[in-house]
């Protein structure tokens, strides 16, 4: 445990960083130190520009706020290696706009990692490749995605073009319920308005998604989630003879996640070949 006030407070920040709610007593007790030492080292935090809020009382404690500007992360050796292993495959995702920008911010990161972590990073990365079949017509336009997640999650009705698989083009008003991934493809589990039913739409094929401006209540989606009803629409698609089956994570995305960008990985399946 560091012991000189600089060290202390780093470690401090590592942990507020966390975002999660900290009694004092139960920081003094992770940094080996007294709850006044504690509340001096919040003070130096809030005076370098870090937002951190108190609650006062027996059970008080602290909680880093969202400030004005971003302030420099504090990352221990396993989550600065998640971090650059993320966003290298990051820039391989098929959103359209986000892989130079991926490939930026991981090259920054990677520079700033010491030799061993380097290291670390260069050989996973050395020892996994990705097969690619993506097309221009297969990326997802992130102002589409961003649409479609603040729908999901303030529960409002939206309208869109849709690409069916035959390519004709249909408009649709949808109550949209949950984003899902299939390995790289994005869908949208949403109940279809205009066909009384679910369905299941690719984030690829759907074209300038729009709020309709009515609000709805969320219904029980087949199969008990999200993941589940793809996974059975997915099994329901005609295979084709010859084509390779690639197994692939279906992670759900709830709306929150997506804004950190981050994914819980819910199950795994085979999805039919594209």
């Amino acid at each position: 445990m560091p012991t000189d006030p600089t060290g202390r407070a780093l470690h401090l920040l590592s942990l507020l960083q966390t975002h999660r709610f900290w009694r004092a007593a139960e920081l003094a007790e992770r940094l080996e130190i007294t709850e006044r030492t504690v509340r001096r080292d919040i003070d130096r935090l809030r005076g370098l520009g870090y937002p951190v809020d108190a609650t006062t009382g027996r059970y008080g404690g602290y909680r880093l706020a969202a400030g004005t500007h971003m302030p420099p992360l504090i990352l221990d050796d396993d989550e600065a290696v998640a971090v650059a292993i993320g966003l290298r495959y990051a820039a391989e995702a098929d959103i359209g706009g986000i892989e130079e920008t991926s490939l930026r911010a991981s090259i920054k990161i990677e520079q700033l990692l010491p030799h061993r972590l380097r290291r670390r990073v260069s050989a996973l990365q050395s020892s996994v490749s990705s097969l690619r079949r993506i097309t221009d017509e297969d990326l997802v336009d992130p102002g589409a995605l961003a649409v479609l997640a603040a729908a999901c999650r303030d529960r409002e009705e939206v309208r869109f073009g849709y690409r069916r698989r035959d390519g004709e083009e249909s408009p649709r008003l949808v109550q949209p319920h949950q984003l899902v991934t299939a390995g790289r493809r994005w869908y949208l589990v949403a109940w279809d308005r205009d066909r009384d039913d679910w369905r299941t739409f690719r984030l690829d094929r759907i074209g300038e998604p729009r709020p309709a401006g009515s609000r709805f209540t969320p219904r029980p989606i087949p199969g008990g989630d999200a993941v589940s009803f793809l996974a059975g629409s997915l099994a329901a698609l005609p295979r084709h003879s010859g084509a390779a089956e690639a197994e692939a994570a279906v992670a759900v995305i709830e709306p929150a996640e997506l804004a950190d960008t981050g994914a819980r990985v819910a199950t795994r399946l085979r999805p039919p070949p594209r």
